[in-house]
Parts: C-alpha cells; structure tokens; sequence
C-alpha cells in the first residue's frame, strides 16, 4: 500500500456545500474508487485558506485523481466543478504533496 497525499482549492463560501456532498457521496463511486485500490481516503479543509488537503491509501500507484477514464468519476468532478478550482475537463485542480515525516 502506498499512501498518496495532494491539495485541492475550494471556492469561498462552499465549504459546507462541499461537506454536504461528499456526506452523500454516490455509492457506484465509492465502490468504484474501493474497487480500484483507494481506501483509507480522508480530505481535511484549512479554513483561512480554502485548501483542501486529501490523503488516501492506494494498492497501486493510481490514485482518486488518476481514475477520471472512468463515466462516474467524471459525472462526479462535473457535480463538483461549480464549488472547486478545476481543470478544462473538470477534474479538480490537484497538487501532489510530498511527505517530509511520518510517525508510526
């Protein structure tokens, strides 16, 4: 397993739009994404910021945002788009972080 880490940027004002719709997150989604090794899938909101800064576990090296070949994910990143910096195809603008320390 490999734990991956990035950042992503929220439009003010929609963070609780945000926590609403991930609270009702598509089950064919996260089947999807549990399906394709990503588990253990967390996403923290700095609020002076707006960042959102995610973390997930993957069996592989594809992670969450690696899977947008796939209708629903990007049915998902379409839901998404109106409340997120994103990409010409939707996907949510994404940086990868780098891990500086790890305690076990």
């Amino acid at each position: 397993m490999k734990k991956t880490s990035f950042k992503m940027y929220l439009k003010p004002g929609f963070e609780e739009e945000y926590k609403r719709r991930h609270d009702a997150i598509w089950p064919e989604l996260k089947k999807y994404l549990k399906e394709n090794g990503v588990s253990d899938y967390s996403i923290f909101w700095d609020e002076e910021t707006n960042i959102l800064f995610a973390v997930q576990m993957n069996e592989s090296d594809t992670g969450s945002q690696d899977l947008g070949v796939e209708p629903i994910v990007r049915k998902w990143w379409d839901y998404m788009a109106d409340i997120m910096e994103v990409n010409p195809d939707n996907s949510p603008v994404s940086i990868p972080l780098k891990e500086l320390f790890y305690m076990e």
